[in-house]
């Protein structure tokens, strides 16, 4: 650890000497923390971290419409869709993917570095039931899909393969991810399997370039947004680790997407077979005006451009068939090579762009006083994962059905959109649909008939509450043995128990 002289001196290189003004206030165990917080900033690094925070906050504004000219859709030759493509295809694409899997050249990387902050809860959204029948959190529910799709490609190839599940926290979410995991026996998957790792931490800077003081032995610190992934990769060792166990593609995606598939065979397969090094998978934009990023081309290269960095007239413009042109919303869904991982987190970590976030930052002031701030004061830095994409040297899309892929978690219930409620509309409805699709017929609770109805809104529930447990179904498929012409009474959970007494029944 340092000493208090090494600890200044490094400080003051930077030009943040203030942090040690409560120095003398101290007892021995808050210097000793500290001074730890201190020992992991280096002082070029954090001159650089404070004058580019400034000077990207004076310059920060509302889009200027400068990039919309030079922004173009990706070409159709390089997107892949479940919408448009012949079933042939699909099945050709699953079966690469399967394969894949099969030979354990597949692994599945969470981005879970964030607090569930907005849900109004104080532990990781990975950790969060949204309201299910089961109860399942999101952890365990994506979990069994990695054990069920491992059991698919087993099934396919008479194997016995693994998909290793690399999770990667930040200071807040290590801790009770770990504990999480470890009191649910880690969901039935293989703990050295599940390997988790954590982000870097930076520090919060005020709009004058000095380090917010959290409290008086403690530097105001965040995640250093999901692009910390490629510095953390290293910082950790996991390439070495994904080399080790013979990992070559990586399905990367956020934890708050309650209908996320896991490893997806169909995605991985496309990729593959592409030829890709970096995949993105999208959905259609739902109106011009969607809060999405887009994925499109600017300047030749690969990007996601945010929704307020284009212009209204821009998100409106339409092709010959009336379809947006920019319509391809990023959900932080990819596919990448382990290769193309090491060459950014070798070559290109250091280009990556820095986004500003002006956030309100609760601090101590000149007396040694926490205020918690009414409006913003301060400046956080994030790299987002997908601003390597203009590194790929073959680059591709691949377009998903919103119902049946996207549908995050980021507010509490009363927002309009994206809450526990929506999460688990649309997951209750995908099931629903599945069974319907099965030869299904639900019942009420007097045993009446329900009618099907095979199309519904966001904000409808379905007409039958049915739970099917990942375990028994990765996305729909083998159910017609177990649910065609039998009557289900709502709520109906399909867990591998009842799939058991189905069976048996049939």
């Amino acid at each position: 650890m340092l000493s208090f002289e090494e600890a200044k001196a490094r400080l003051e290189t930077a030009g943040q000497g203030h942090v040690l003004q409560f120095w003398a206030e101290l007892s021995a165990e808050e210097s000793n923390t500290l001074l730890e917080e201190i020992s992991k900033l280096q002082p070029e690094e954090l001159l650089e971290h404070c004058r580019a925070a400034a000077e990207a906050a004076s310059r920060h504004s509302s889009a200027d419409g400068r990039l919309d000219a030079r922004m173009k859709p990706v070409p159709p030759e390089f997107i892949g869709s479940v919408r448009k493509s012949d079933k042939e295809a699909l099945q050709i694409w699953g079966d690469e993917g399967l394969l894949q899997i099969s030979q354990d050249r597949v692994a599945v990387l969470l981005l879970a570095g964030g607090q569930g902050t907005r849900l109004g809860v104080p532990y990781p959204k990975g950790m969060y039931n949204v309201g299910l029948p089961s109860g399942k959190t999101l952890y365990q529910i994506q979990a069994e899909r990695i054990q069920k799709v491992q059991k698919l490609a087993n099934v396919k190839h008479g194997s016995r393969c693994t998909i290793p599940w690399y999770i990667m926290t930040s200071e807040f979410t290590l801790g009770p991810t770990e504990r999480f995991f470890k009191d649910n026996e880690y969901f039935g998957l293989c703990p050295s399997n599940v390997v988790m790792f954590e982000q870097r931490m930076i520090p919060a800077v005020g709009f004058d370039g000095k380090i917010i003081l959290e409290k008086k032995n403690k530097i105001a610190m965040a995640p250093d947004g999901n692009g910390g992934l490629y510095r953390a990769l290293v910082d950790n060792k996991i390439l070495e680790d994904m080399e080790r166990r013979g990992v070559e593609y990586l399905h990367v995606y956020c934890v708050d997407n309650v209908l996320v598939k896991m490893a997806d065979p169909v995605f991985i397969g496309f990729c593959v077979i592409k030829g890709a090094d970096c995949g993105a998978k999208v959905v259609d934009k739902a109106y011009p005006a969607e809060p999405v990023g887009v994925v499109c081309l600017v300047d030749g290269m690969y990007q996601v451009i945010e929704y307020s960095e284009i212009q209204p007239e821009t998100a409106e413009l339409r092709g010959p068939g009336g379809e947006l042109l920019l319509s391809a919303g990023n959900i932080c869904n990819h596919f990448f090579t382990r290769d193309f991982l090491k060459d950014v987190a070798e070559k290109f970590e250091s280009q990556l762009k820095q986004h500003v976030a002006i956030k309100k930052v609760p601090f101590v002031d000149g007396e040694g006083n926490l205020v918690k701030s009414t409006k913003p004061n301060g400046i956080k830095m994030e790299k987002f994962v997908f601003d390597v994409f203009q590194f790929s040297k073959k680059f591709v899309a691949f377009e998903v059905l919103r119902e049946e892929e996207f549908s995050p978690l980021k507010n509490a219930d009363g927002a309009p959109l994206d809450t526990p409620t929506t999460a688990r509309r649309s997951l209750l409805a995908q099931h629903y649909r599945w069974a319907l699709a099965a030869g299904g017929n639900f019942l009420d609770e007097q045993d009446k008939p329900i009618p099907p109805k095979h199309s519904m809104t966001q904000n409808e529930d379905p007409p039958a509450i049915c739970e099917i447990s990942p375990l028994v179904s990765y996305f729909g498929e083998g159910l017609e043995k177990l649910l065609k012409q039998k009557n289900l009474k709502s709520p109906f959970l399909l867990d591998e128990n009842e799939a058991e007494n189905l069976v048996k029944t049939t």
